[in-house]
């Protein structure tokens, strides 16, 4: 395979559209930024904190965790960000894999992102909003009413269901669209978690008790305390899980202005403001709630709001994880179905994935592609956290292979213009390529029934890359 850049102009074009035009150049520095931060602050920094209180009992442990996981995540946004300009098309690691590893890794990346990846995460985030959601109580209403008359329990995936399917059809209508929704978003979210921390600090409502190390919680499968070695992956997976979506910017690189400029400020920016802001409001929720209250509750916001402000900021703080979690709902679908488009462009996956909307000018197919496959893995699946670690577990395998790739650009292409290059190379790459291994092996041998068998799926990807091309080349010959 040649490593030289490649461009738009110079991919293969999809099979049978010679001419299919790429996607515009439409989105700035902040349409960007905002996406990416908006895709970061989702549904698991309130779903998140009780479930990791649940494996954990020191909170300053706890703290140290979720700044390990903003370093990983920054050093994860200095590595790519030097691929990025070196690379700026749509599709971000399967670009990186592409042309670090050939076609077959580009084809197994596609095809496990395709089938679990981005359906898994896509759901995972919107189901905690339908539980959100259907808590108020208009829609407690509207379930009473709607289970005496039909005979039926409304179930929480039908509102996800709906939401998937207008936030899909958003994106469809204009990457414009997309971009000014999400950036408005995530101006809201990000101002309400702000304003948690400086409530608190102003109010000065939190004790240093709650601070204090205390036992560690008992497992209900043991009866046990679980044991620190035990708990680190878990935690760490559910951290990273919150902190996913610094690195899907570079899904829509092929679409931003001025990529070699812009993209490193926007990794760069994006990935600080969210893990500054992570740190300081779990270091507010531990310091307002011990543990052993907020192991109890699913939302630890709406339980720190009401301590703060009473019952009215409980019921406001409510809507800001809608609004949050409906935010990152919306930038994940934005930044997934790029992947597959970038895939079919590159006669990867079928050719009508890789079709350009002749009007709205968005990957249209593949957005409703992905849609389909989001609400297979909703039904199937259903828990949050089943879809939060079924995502880190498969995404960071890839995400690591990524990194790597810079090294074998620095060997292969020395002279490849680089607008950026990574700060703190090598040690930074190397620290994530390690923590990326490190979860792989280690959640493998904790949990090997439900690692394997998507361990299994992933590498099913590789004899149907085979099967593929070799179809793809009779396809060929058979053309006039």
């Amino acid at each position: 395979m040649t490593l030289a850049p490649t461009t738009p102009s110079t991919r293969p074009p999809t099979s049978g559209t010679p001419t299919e035009p790429d996607l515009p150049r439409v989105i700035g520095f902040w349409g960007a930024t905002g996406l990416m931060a908006g895709i970061m602050i989702g549904s698991g920094i309130f779903a998140t904190p009780p479930d990791v209180a649940r494996q954990m009992g020191n909170p300053w442990l706890i703290l140290l965790m979720w700044i390990a996981g903003g370093a990983l995540s920054l050093c994860g946004a200095l590595t790519y960000a030097e691929l990025a300009v070196m690379f700026p098309q749509s599709g971000g690691v399967y670009v990186f894999l592409r042309e670090a590893y050939g076609r077959c890794v580009a084809f197994v990346f596609g095809w496990t992102y395709l089938l679990i990846s981005k359906p898994v995460a896509a759901a995972g985030i919107a189901i905690v909003f339908a539980a959100q959601f259907n808590d108020l109580s208009f829609m407690r209403g509207f379930t009473a009413w709607f289970n005496e008359a039909t005979g039926l329990t409304w179930d929480n995936r039908a509102t996800t269901t709906v939401l998937l399917t207008v936030f899909t059809y958003i994106n469809v209508r204009g990457v414009r669209l997309g971009t000014s929704v999400a950036t408005v978003l995530t101006f809201f979210k990000a101002l309400a978690l702000a304003a948690i921390v400086v409530a608190a600090i102003l109010l000065m409502k939190g004790s240093a008790a709650n601070l204090e190390p205390g036992p560690a919680p008992v497992s209900p499968k043991t009866g046990l305390p679980i044991p620190l070695w035990a708990a680190l992956v878990p935690v760490m997976f559910s951290v990273l899980w919150t902190y996913d979506g610094w690195s899907d910017v570079g899904a829509i690189a092929g679409e931003i202005k001025n990529p070699q400029r812009s993209l490193p400020r926007i990794y760069l920016a994006g990935t600080a403001v969210v893990t500054l802001l992570y740190v300081a409001v779990n270091a507010v929720y531990m310091w307002m709630i011990p543990l052993d209250q907020m192991r109890t509750v699913d939302n630890v916001a709406p339980m720190a709001a009401h301590e703060l402000l009473g019952p009215a900021a409980a019921t406001a703080i409510a809507i800001v994880v809608l609004v949050s979690a409906a935010g990152s709902t919306h930038g994940s679908i934005m930044t997934g179905a790029r992947i597959s488009y970038a895939q079919a462009r590159d006669e990867l996956l079928f050719g009508f994935l890789g079709k350009v909307h002749p009007v709205y000018k968005t990957p249209a197919v593949s957005l409703w592609m992905q849609l389909g496959l989001s609400l297979t893995a909703l039904w199937f699946l259903g828990s949050f956290k089943h879809l939060a670690d079924t995502f880190v577990f498969t995404m960071w395998i890839f995400y690591s292979m990524a990194a790597a790739a810079i090294f074998i650009f620095r060997r292969r292409l020395p002279d490849h213009p680089r607008p950026y290059r990574a700060w703190g190379y090598p040690v930074v790459p190397v620290l994530f390529i390690a923590a990326g291994v490190v979860m792989t092996v280690v959640s493998i041998l904790q949990d090997p029934g439900r690692t394997l068998p998507w361990i299994a799926v992933l590498l099913a990807g590789v004899p149907v890359y085979f099967l593929w091309e070799k179809l793809r080349r009779r396809a060929g010959e058979a053309r006039p």
